[in-house]
């Protein structure tokens, strides 16, 4: 395992380093504080987040796009803490919701960001379209024709017009996780590419409706830039078609998928994964003269964080060994929904000449809930680990605490943004009394 600073594929928000308390061994830090420090005071499971890294990533991205007109909208539901909402509006970024929750937490955050909102899902109900409407977001992304009739009517019972763009499938294949692939045909989302023009004209006859743009997005957890390359050439088709109809295509949502190294963090740093992406988008739009959303989120916001968790027993069940610790499934959903990778490294580094000498073992993460499918990794080599050490969860930033639960009526954890030498907690640790105070 590595013992140093973590190589050019994930930012250094999490590293080694040595300190007076930590005699010969290092310790895994968050900017500038010690991890084992932050689980002193406020406890475990933690997930822990690294505002100067979130920043980093932030820059590195709109950086990318420079040289276009776009505007980058955080994808919300990848993490929807207040906190990381507040630090990216403050920088200028827009945002990507689907739902009226995610609308309310931008706009507890930031009136002025509703205008650089875009509002996507297949599912929208009128009264989150009615509260889009008046806050005036900057886009509806459309996905069925059923769809842009209800926002039709909601539109012009609140005598608003609805800037629109119709989600189109184009039927690209992404090496993803089936369960995150969303741009082929057999998928609920969107509306199939060859289907969109008739659909404009269609909308350009409805008063309440205002066309604005061409919205796409292929699935998320993409590491290749070809499929995005592919579904731009048939965005790019699609407007100039739409244009030469007559309508004003003033935006192309490109949206998001850009994936994260959670399992071989070698290869290309983020600068030059990101600048690739940003060539294989905008190469199909020039000449459109179109203004370019991106929805970025996971790429973001998931090195930028990590799950800390103690080891609450050792078992071993004849050849098979365990590491049972307090986190679980419901605080980290990923691997048990996806069977997704998470490294997972000690919080106390065994040393360089402990891990020359392979003093390791293999072992199942496992959490406590009542589920053999509550786990983090099986079969996983990591150092000698004992009863009351802490681990980490790396890349945990994104989908993390958003899709946790209270299954077993387990208490979610608490989360901690760090910025240099400080930290804040930004959601406090729930507990049963929270749970059960809605019940009767």
């Amino acid at each position: 395992m590595r013992t140093g600073n973590r190589n050019q594929g994930r930012p250094p928000a999490f590293f080694y380093r040595k300190t007076k308390r930590s005699n010969s061994f290092p310790l895994l830090h968050c900017d500038e504080l010690a991890l084992t420090n932050l689980a002193e005071r406020f406890g475990t499971p933690l997930y822990v987040y690294s505002a100067s890294t979130i920043r980093e990533r932030m820059r590195t991205f709109d950086q990318a796009f420079r040289k276009v007109s776009h505007t980058v909208c955080y994808s919300v539901k990848a993490n929807s803490n207040l906190s990381i909402l507040r630090l990216l509006a403050r920088m200028g970024c827009g945002f990507d919701v689907v739902s009226g929750g995610e609308l309310e937490r931008v706009l507890r955050v930031s009136r002025s960001a509703a205008k650089k909102v875009v509002f996507s899902g297949v599912g929208k109900t009128p009264d989150e379209m009615r509260a889009a409407l008046k806050a005036d977001v900057l886009l509806f992304n459309i996905e069925s024709e059923a769809e842009l009739s209800a926002l039709a009517e909601c539109a012009a019972r609140a005598k608003k017009k609805a800037r629109i763009a119709l989600r189109v499938n184009p039927d690209v294949p992404a090496e993803t996780h089936p369960y995150i692939s969303t741009g082929l045909h057999q998928h609920k989302f969107g509306i199939p590419i060859e289907e969109a023009r008739p659909l404009y004209a269609r909308a350009s006859e409805i008063s309440s409706l205002d066309i604005a743009g061409v919205s796409v997005h292929i699935g998320s957890q993409i590491a290749d830039v070809k499929p995005f390359a592919a579904t731009m050439e048939r965005v790019a088709e699609l407007t100039r078609a739409l244009q030469a109809d007559g309508h004003v295509i003033k935006y192309v949502d490109a949206g998001g998928g850009l994936g994260i190294p959670y399992e071989n963090p070698g290869g290309p740093d983020f600068a030059e994964l990101v600048t690739s992406y940003a060539e294989a988008l905008m190469r199909p739009l020039r000449g459109l003269n179109v203004h370019l959303l991106l929805e970025p989120g996971r790429c973001i916001v998931g090195p930028a964080g990590a799950l800390l968790t103690r080891v609450l027993y050792k078992k071993t069940n004849g050849a098979k060994k365990f590491l049972v610790v307090d986190a679980a499934m419901n605080d980290l959903l990923r691997p048990s929904l996806y069977r997704a990778y998470h490294e997972i490294v000690p919080v106390r580094s065994p040393g360089q000449s402990l891990a020359e000498q392979n003093i390791s073992e293999t072992v199942d993460v496992v959490g406590p809930i009542c589920e053999t499918g509550d786990f983090f990794a099986r079969d996983r080599e990591l150092p000698i680990t004992q009863q009351g050490d802490l681990l980490a969860v790396l890349d945990a930033g994104a989908y993390g605490m958003v899709l946790a639960s209270n299954y077993n009526t387990r208490p979610r954890a608490a989360e901690i943004l760090v910025d240099g030498k400080s930290s804040k907690v930004v959601r406090r640790r729930e507990t049963i009394a929270d749970l059960v105070r809605g019940e009767t």
